[in-house]
């Protein structure tokens, strides 16, 4: 059997790079350069932003991110290869990211999604995250989804 590992990283490596590619050439399949909200390297070092990667052994195959907000912390970047998915491997991602909110002492996540994404809907769902108005900066195109949970 598999060993699926998580790590806090700088996005800035490598392997984290590829995935970050990957997750921009999978939305840019999916919606108009407008509907992408998309961090790049750059604004991913930002101190406010925690970014995790999964590995099966030892390979990368999946990322997620959590933005500092204060009030609250957004979900980014989440992103787990085709090829690993069904592995359970989203649901760690997401996991480790409200255990890093929590630990930074913030109880509300909040994150944007689109509507051409069933799988991660589902993912998000079944984790307790509820539809909600639309905030920060995002513009709502009818495309996409906004969501919240409640950290206990």
């Amino acid at each position: 059997m598999s060993e699926v590992t998580l790590e806090v990283v700088r996005p800035n490596r490598t392997d984290a790079v590829q995935l970050i590619a990957e997750l921009d050439a999978y939305l840019n399949s999916l919606y108009p350069p407008e509907s992408n909200y998309l961090l790049d390297i750059g604004a991913l070092m930002q101190p406010s932003i925690r970014f995790v990667m999964a590995f099966v052994d030892g390979e990368a195959v999946g990322c997620g991110a959590i933005w500092l907000k204060g009030e609250y912390a957004e979900v980014k970047r989440m992103y787990v290869r085709p090829s690993c998915r069904g592995m359970g491997i989203g649901y760690k991602l997401l996991n480790k990211v409200e255990t890093l909110a929590r630990e930074a002492g913030i109880m509300r996540l909040r994150l944007e999604t689109g509507d051409q994404q069933p799988e991660a809907l589902r993912l998000y769902e079944r984790n307790g995250y509820q539809p909600c108005e639309q905030f920060g900066d995002y513009l709502v195109n009818g495309e996409n989804l906004f969501m919240e949970k409640r950290l206990e």
